[in-house]
């Protein structure tokens, strides 16, 4: 083919690169900023297979087993989720490859959807993982090449550090055809992939003498690039922030890192020795600049930049040449808290435990907005599955009667992500509390996508769905119950009945995500003259409920999806059905 060029997504990018690099399996479970990389892998259905694996561990597995099969293979996440894939990652370290290996990971700086702001580098490094980072969408394709090829020439896993500027921005990328890799032969060798403490101890060994090799190779690598020009200012950076020193410094040399882990020290030593003051601009935490410091190189960084949040040209012109830019204060617009979409099933949830005085300890998803106002009943949210398992820890510090008046809260994907095995451990560990799982169909804060319980598969084919109630009964659940999310008043009888007794109890709100259905919605109206303005319609909070100027209520009919809580919740007759929907 022409080497067209078009316009792409840095996760559209990484996709094409994960194709035009001749992978064959690709495993992920979604998270912002990562999520699209698998969406526009399966654009590529005919030469790669994907999925949506339950969680990160096991996507990374999967990706372990092609690999060691012979085929190029990779795994996608984000940051968090790193963390999740943290055990197989620290071993496959070890052992090496066979066929291709590389983990794509998205970091988040400035915390736009996540519930931490760590850095990839950081665990690379303890894992002693080598890691590129792309600074724009034709490097995130390219770099992605190159992280197959050494990891093949090396023996490595490698990791490609995106971050959520470069993944959700946009640059012109230029197509190639596909290579067509062979597989690489399987040969059965227990010394390298049988992990046990004789073999680990051994590859140990070998894998730091490949870590030299690669260190020393780092400072020949294409993707490390000098640019001299003034050598009154050098840089050394990497990623995203590159693009701000090229704006902010157009006139600087700059020693930019496509490899950032390990660091290619002749290099940055000799780069060093050229310039008058040097300057490491790198997001998030000092990674380079420690690592640079620790030769006995000068260098300033930390000094000058935060280790929070995203950069911006601004921010590096007015750190270094003291330099303000005059531009106008942005238009003081109002704030908009997050807020649960109009007619979502977790409204009447969240409304129904806030009416009973609950406290909730919460998770990863939609349902964490149960925390804000008006809702205000989510107490804690940690990591993916914690719900169930610090209710369980409650329990056992203050007795089963101080969680009388709580509940975990969890969705369906994440459930299945790693709710289960907390489950598993309340059962095992005679726990009573109740658990409520919040299941939309859907894996909803991340785009829709699907997951192990909805019978369809990334690519698009149908599957066996899993049975969350009779799942939870196969564990040992006694108490099992399924309830409509918009059913209020059978909703609060049941959590009453569940939370009062003594035993492991499951929840389950069985109520698709409004946003899946396409079908036409109920039409709702308001009648101000019978309206009280109790305010009752107002307390779940749907941004479709609106007041007159007089204080009674109006229904925006543009947001309105035909729940029907508001009208559950009137007493007066205010509010009417005015036209059925499809069902």
């Amino acid at each position: 083919m022409s080497n067209k060029k078009v316009i792409m997504l840095g996760n559209e990018a990484i996709a094409r690169g994960a194709y035009e690099a001749g992978v064959k399996v690709s495993a992920a479970y979604p998270g912002t900023p990562s999520t699209e990389i698998s969406e526009n892998i399966i654009k590529y259905k005919d030469d790669i297979y994907s999925e949506w694996s339950p969680n990160e561990k096991v996507a990374t597995e999967v990706a372990i087993g092609a690999s060691v099969s012979g085929v190029r293979a990779m795994a996608c996440m984000k940051h968090v989720g790193l963390n999740v894939a943290s055990d197989p990652l620290y071993t496959v370290s070890y052992m090496g490859v066979n066929g291709g290996l590389v983990l794509v990971v998205a970091d988040d700086p400035g915390l736009y959807s996540s519930q931490n702001e760590q850095d990839t580098r950081m665990v690379a490094r303890a894992a002693q993982v080598p890691v590129l980072e792309p600074s724009d969408s034709m490097e995130a394709k390219e770099y992605m090449k190159a992280a197959f090829q050494i990891s093949e020439v090396f023996d490595r896993p490698v990791i490609l550090r995106t971050t959520t500027r470069l993944a959700h921005s946009q640059g012109l990328v230029e197509l190639y055809d596909r290579e067509e890799v062979e597989d690489v032969p399987y040969e059965k060798n227990i010394a390298k992939t049988v992990m046990m403490p004789g073999n680990a101890k051994l590859r140990h060994v070998e894998i730091e003498k490949r870590n030299l090799e690669l260190a020393e190779a780092a400072n020949t690598l294409p993707i490390n690039t000098v640019e001299m020009n003034d050598t009154k200012i050098g840089v050394i950076t990497s990623g995203i922030p590159y693009q701000y020193v090229k704006e902010a410094l157009p006139n600087a040399s700059v020693l930019k890192l496509g490899m950032v882990n390990p660091l290619p020290k002749k290099l940055i030593t000799e780069f060093a020795s050229k310039v008058d003051t040097l300057y490491i601009i790198e997001e998030l935490d000092p990674v380079i600049e420690e690592q640079v410091k620790s030769w006995g190189i000068k260098a300033v960084g930390k000094e000058l930049f935060t280790v929070q949040g995203e950069y911006s040209a601004n921010m590096i012109r007015k750190a270094i040449l003291n330099e303000e830019i005059g531009t106008k204060a942005p238009a003081a617009a109002p704030g908009r808290p997050p807020i649960l979409c109009p007619g979502c099933p977790h409204r009447s949830v969240y409304y129904v435990l806030n009416k009973l005085k609950m406290h909730v300890a919460g998770d990863i998803g939609c349902y964490t907005l149960g925390a804000v106002a008006p809702l205000s009943v989510v107490d804690s949210v940690i990591c993916m599955g914690a719900s169930i398992s610090s209710l369980h820890g409650m329990e056992k510090a203050k007795g089963k009667d101080y969680i009388k008046n709580w509940v975990a809260a969890i969705g369906d994907s994440t459930f299945l992500h790693t709710g289960v095995n907390s489950l598993m451990n309340m059962v095992y560990n005679k726990s009573t509390g109740t658990v409520m799982i919040l299941d939309n169909s859907t894996t909803g804060m991340t785009g829709h996508q699907d997951h192990a319980a909805t019978g369809k598969t990334l690519m698009g084919e149908p599957t066996n769905a899993i049975d969350i109630p009779n799942l939870c009964r196969a564990i040992g659940v006694k108490n099992v119950v399924e309830v409509n999310a918009f059913d209020i008043k059978t909703l609060e009888k049941v959590i009453k009945e569940e939370v009062a007794k003594d035993e492991v109890s499951v929840i389950i709100t069985k109520t698709p995500c409004v946003l899946l259905d396409k079908s036409k919605k109920p039409v709702y109206i308001a009648h101000p003259d019978k309206c009280k303005k109790c305010g009752m319609c107002m307390k779940p909070g749907c941004p479709a409920m609106t007041k007159n100027a007089d204080g009674t209520i109006r229904i925006d009919d543009t947001m309105c999806t035909g729940c029907g809580l508001c009208e559950t919740l009137c007493k007066f007759d205010a509010i009417e059905l005015l036209k059925a929907g499809d069902k």
